[in-house]
């Protein structure tokens, strides 16, 4: 980067000043991450927009402990301050007065040694994964504590003496019913997840037919999710229906960068949810052709063991992309949208080897039950 450039970007981007973090305390942004030294005050140059900082705490032994990381929108000029405190092992918001504020703006030039640049070699990439994650998007999504962490936190339910006394019984009682000579584990604490914690995910309903639907109605939509798509487009994402592919994006970032496996596990239903459409297909062109774009950056971003690792051993996105796929070369779907998919398609084959041609393994018939009927249909 030449000079001119750098002091532009100097100027007109944002800086995440973060003070007191350990050294060897690992912290990143996107999808860069670094070991910091004794010297490090926080990033400079950050171009505007929403980014992902994240950090673990490591101790004398090297060992890491689980990241947790928070998204940002910054805006030009912009500074932002963070402490870490050391007895939680995590950052706090710092108080900033706007005296401070202009005293930081002012002593740029003097913390510049101290800051790091922001990676502009990887932006292009980030905004390729990241481009429909709006700031309203992100407000609907994080948890109201504001952080993403790589592990569920627990915390103990409240004990009382009256429940002390009513568990002891419990145990008593379970003894005297159980007439094993072995000997009895100690039981673990009533244990539920932080409040605050978790992500607002759209919950997607186990099933995908409206209620009070006909036999037929069910076996439809069990194979085809477009209600259960437009159920989520009209009541969630009414105002921008690609904010479904936002949620997307987030997800995948907060599993690949983030390292939260719920996350993973909601990317999974949403793109299975998007791809087993049909009606939807041809109603929602526009979403679908954005999907494709969406899914063929994060595809190519995830390391090639990690669909063996993780992926393909349940054949999770290769019979997902199948459905898809035949759906756009059989069915009455736009033109462009088609060729776009199919080659899309033909990529992942060149790349991967994957194969969406061959019929899938299981070719049961789906079997649907309920309270009346049961609908059975070929698959």
């Amino acid at each position: 980067m030449d000079q001119e450039r750098a002091n532009v970007l100097f100027r007109e981007g944002a800086m995440l000043i973060f003070l007191d973090v350990p050294e060897g305390t690992e912290f990143g942004i996107d999808y860069n991450s670094w070991n910091v030294g004794p010297s490090f005050r926080g990033i400079k140059m950050i171009p505007a927009g929403v980014h992902f900082i994240y950090y673990s705490a490591c101790n004398s032994t090297g060992q890491v402990a689980p990241r947790t990381g928070f998204f940002y929108n910054f805006q030009p000029h912009e500074i932002v301050v963070r402490k870490w405190n050391k007895y939680n092992e995590d950052i706090e918001e710092e108080s900033v007065s706007p005296e401070e504020l202009e005293r930081y703006d002012s002593n740029k030039k003097e913390m510049d040694r101290f800051l790091g640049p922001y990676p502009y070699e990887s932006y292009k990439k980030w905004i390729s994964m990241t481009n429909h994650i709006s700031p309203s998007l992100l407000e609907k999504l994080l948890p109201d504590c504001r952080k993403i962490s790589s592990v569920t936190q627990f915390v103990s339910l409240p004990s009382t003496t009256q429940s002390r006394k009513s568990q002891a019984e419990q145990e008593r009682m379970d003894t005297d019913a159980d007439d094993s000579s072995a000997p009895k584990k100690p039981k673990l604490p009533d244990m539920q997840e932080k409040p605050g914690t978790r992500i607002h995910y759209t919950c997607i309903e186990k099933h995908n037919y409206p209620s009070g639907a006909s036999a037929a109605e069910i076996t439809k939509y069990s194979m085809d999710s477009s209600y259960a798509l437009e159920l989520i487009l009209t009541t969630r994402y009414p105002d921008s229906h690609t904010d479904i592919l936002g949620e997307i994006q987030f997800a995948f970032v907060c599993f690949l960068v983030g390292q939260n496996y719920d996350s993973f596990e909601q990317w999974k239903k949403l793109v299975h949810l998007l791809c087993t459409c049909e009606e939807a297909c041809k109603k929602h062109i526009h979403l679908f052709s954005q999907l494709i774009g969406v899914l063929h950056f994060q595809i190519r971003e995830i390391p090639e063991d990690f669909f063996v690792d993780i992926v393909s051993k349940s054949n999770f996105l290769t019979s997902t992309l199948q459905q898809f796929f035949s759906t756009l070369e059989n069915g009455n779907v736009d033109v462009a949208l088609r060729r776009r998919g199919l080659k899309f398609r033909d990529h992942l084959t060149e790349k991967f080897k994957w194969d969406f041609i061959s019929d899938p393994e299981e070719d049961a018939p789906v079997v649907v039950e309920t309270d009346t009927a049961t609908a059975i249909s070929a698959s």
